[in-house]
């Protein structure tokens, strides 16, 4: 089984019970073809980027599954059939490092870059102007 991570959009017009209905569509979908859902986590409604078919806002969800890789076509098929998913994407798992990363993520610990502490740089000193050397010229008169 690969692991896998889906984010959809949901229609903001939905009411609470429609996206609820939707997110179990989406979660049967999952487990009827053989995938085992790990989380599923709501990032909640957020201004989308650009208008997507109208729609100014989204509802998102980020569901985190572990499924044999012929599931990914029955659902992305569904996925396009159902008219209240606006967006979807797909991300697949697949070197030790990247499902490590996975597992981290199911359980919502935040990935953050360790930075080293630098040392204080040294004071620069003030810069001169430079001043270009200017040759006069005498224009003779003739």
């Amino acid at each position: 089984m690969k692991h896998y991570e889906l984010l959809f959009i949901l229609k903001p017009t939905l009411t609470e019970e429609e996206v609820k209905a939707k997110v179990d569509f989406v979660k049967e979908v999952i487990t009827k073809n053989g995938g085992e859902i790990a989380t599923v986590v709501e990032m909640g409604t957020r201004k989308l980027a650009y208008a997507i078919k109208k729609y100014e806002r989204g509802t998102y969800f980020v569901v985190y599954y572990k499924a044999p890789p012929a599931l990914l076509a029955e659902l992305t098929r569904n996925l396009r059939i159902t008219e209240d998913i606006i967006r979807f994407l797909s991300v697949k798992y697949e070197n030790k490092r990247e499902i490590a990363a996975w597992e981290r993520l199911c359980k919502g610990i935040k990935q953050t870059i360790k930075k080293e502490p630098r040392e204080p740089r040294e004071p620069r000193a003030p810069r001169t102007p430079k001043v270009d050397k200017i040759e006069e010229k005498t224009f003779s008169e003739e």
